[in-house]
């Protein structure tokens, strides 16, 4: 069917052509906004209309007449009407729509994939500081993240997992200060703790675990690096190493329980050690892009669309964070990446005008727009009807940990995808862990497992094969429901592609709900099993296609497909 709608997409640019010179290149489709006024929407007569100096019908009309007598409409479509003010609606016939089927079935999981296309692209996201167990707005992070590689690789991207870790800073050395005055007895409450906001100190429990651990002289183990703890509790510098390398470890732990891997990790050290940073900001300098002013370096931002000037270099001779940032955007260009997207929450909204200033300024071939930036929201957590902001093993906040093991990974997933990124987000625990229609990632595995069922059914019963289904004569799927479901699986590879270039996972949940929905309907509707063999075989075809679509999009979000529940 795909195959078809482009040569109908031909046909309709060529009759554009026909009425409006140049108007051939807009050929487009549109879904009816009510599925019975037919298949595919063309608004072209409308806007065409003015120029033309004729009534929208009247255009209508005349593309009408052109379509009709071009053979591929006269083989594939059924009717061509003319409603309300110009709208074409075109209505396929049932051996069109058929078409997807075999199209499904032929391609596996790779259906809806774009050829290779030869660019590599990074995606960074979840980077998160060393200093506790993820949070639930890493999670957000992570899911979101994960998906948007995933989508591009559908896409033909070469697609690239980056984690930056701020390891670096003011972070760490509170985590340091926490983890020694826990060493010495101490703990949040006590007079010795620090507090308020110009002491901060970390509370959670876990600041315990690393002081024992380090007094216990233990080793840990992290991505890319192995640490093992003096156990003296005046060792500050080793104490520090050590708590970074075991909170890296338990961050490690965290990702493999929510099933999400890394391509690369980047230290923020490493654009200090390597000298990127000050090769950064003599690069600029260079470029005559900053000024001295109060014993600051300045950058000239506001030449880039910036409100206001940014400090780079302070008078203490420290650099702002957005400086090491720049430092490492030119190194992903640098490696390669023509397309980079940050996955980052919406407090880093005012990091992006600077940032993107400063690879301007640096003037080394980037393009204006890079990098590309997904802000999130963070995210509420409802528990028995009260929101739950706390975890005693965090001490300030609920962890990703929390709430995999409360629910499951395929609904924290799920659930975190089902909105916009910037869209606040509320997660009700009793809500996932239902098993019924209301909770969605169960309603979509739930429509995958009910097939998987059905296909098993046929082969303990009849010893089926379900790769004989490619070659299946399906003449049979002309009920309104068969089509409707037909119809949605070949909108499966362009809304994958519109997801991508939106970034935008959280179509890929509404489009699995809603062909959930289509099937549950057409399982209501039709017995599958009946005795009429040639019916039987088309029907098991129809939702042995709907079970890999089903499979493939939660595979885009990261959800398994279980085949029975």
């Amino acid at each position: 069917m795909l195959k078809i709608k482009q040569e109908l997409l031909t046909g309709l640019a060529t009759a554009l052509e026909s009425v409006s010179a140049g108007a051939g290149a807009k050929a487009a489709f549109e879904s009816p906004k009510v599925a019975a006024h037919g298949d595919f929407a063309v608004t072209a007569a409308m806007q065409l209309a003015k120029p033309l100096k004729l009534n929208p019908r009247q255009v209508g009309e005349q593309l009408r007449e052109v379509l009709l007598a071009q053979p591929v409409y006269q083989q594939w479509v059924s009717e061509i009407d003319i409603a309300g003010p110009g709208f074409i609606n075109i209505r396929l016939k049932p051996e069109a729509k058929q078409q997807i089927v075999p199209e499904v079935l032929e391609a596996g999981e790779r259906f809806g994939f774009a050829p290779s296309n030869g660019q590599r692209m990074m995606v960074e996201f979840v980077s998160a500081n060393p200093t506790g167990p993820l949070h639930v707005g890493h999670g957000r992070q992570a899911a979101l993240g994960d998906a948007i590689c995933s989508l591009y690789a559908t896409q033909g991207w070469d697609v690239h997992r980056e984690f930056y870790y701020n390891d670096a800073g003011v972070q760490i050395g509170t985590l340091a200060t926490s983890t020694h005055l826990r060493a010495q007895g101490f703990k949040p409450g006590d007079a010795e703790w620090p507090s308020g906001e110009n002491a901060p100190a970390y509370n959670g429990d876990y600041i315990q675990d690393i002081a024992n651990d380090f007094l216990a002289k233990k080793t840990v183990q992290a991505d890319d690096r192995t640490f093992t703890a003096s156990g003296d509790i005046n060792d500050l510098d080793g104490m520090r190493q050590f708590a970074v390398a075991y909170l890296r470890h338990e961050q490690d732990l965290d990702l493999k329980a929510f099933a999400v891997k890394f391509d690369h990790y980047y230290l923020e050290s490493s654009l200090y050690t390597s000298g990127r940073v000050e090769a950064t900001v003599n690069l600029l300098i260079e470029a005559g892009k900053t000024y001295e002013q109060d014993g600051a370096l300045w950058l000239k931002s506001t030449d880039y669309g910036d409100d206001k000037d940014r400090v780079m270099r302070k008078s203490d001779g420290s650099f702002t964070y957005f400086v090491p940032d720049v430092a490492y955007h030119i190194a992903k260009w640098e490696r390669g990446f023509t397309k980079v997207i940050n996955i980052q929450g919406t407090d880093h909204h005012g990091t992006i005008a600077r940032v993107r200033a400063g690879l301007q300024a640096a003037n080394v071939g980037i393009p204006q727009g890079y990098p590309d930036y997904v802000l999130h929201t963070m995210v509420r957590v409802v528990k028995g009807g009260e929101e739950v902001k706390i975890s005693k093993r965090a001490g300030s906040y609920v962890t990703l940990r929390d709430l995999i093991e409360w629910t499951s990974k395929d609904a924290v997933r799920f659930f975190l995808l089902s909105r916009k990124p910037d869209t606040e987000y509320t997660f009700d625990v009793d809500l996932a862990v239902q098993k019924n229609n209301d909770n969605p990632v169960y309603y979509v595995q739930y429509a995958h497992a009910r097939i998987c069922s059905v296909l098993a059914a046929w082969r303990d019963k009849d010893g089926g094969d379900a790769a004989s289904l490619k070659e299946a004569d399906l003449s049979a799927l002309d009920s309104p429901v068969a089509q409707a479901l037909m119809l949605l699986l070949a909108k499966y590879p362009a809304m994958l592609a519109d997801a991508a270039r939106d970034f935008a996972p959280h179509d890929v949940t509404f489009y699995l709900r809603e062909l959930a929905a289509s099937y549950h309907s057409y399982y209501d509707a039709e017995r599958i099993l009946v005795d009429d063999e040639a019916v039987k075989r088309a029907r098991l075809a129809l939702v042995s296609a709907t079970a890999q679509v089903l499979h493939n999009g939660l595979a885009v979000l990261g959800v398994s497909a279980p085949t029975k529940m």
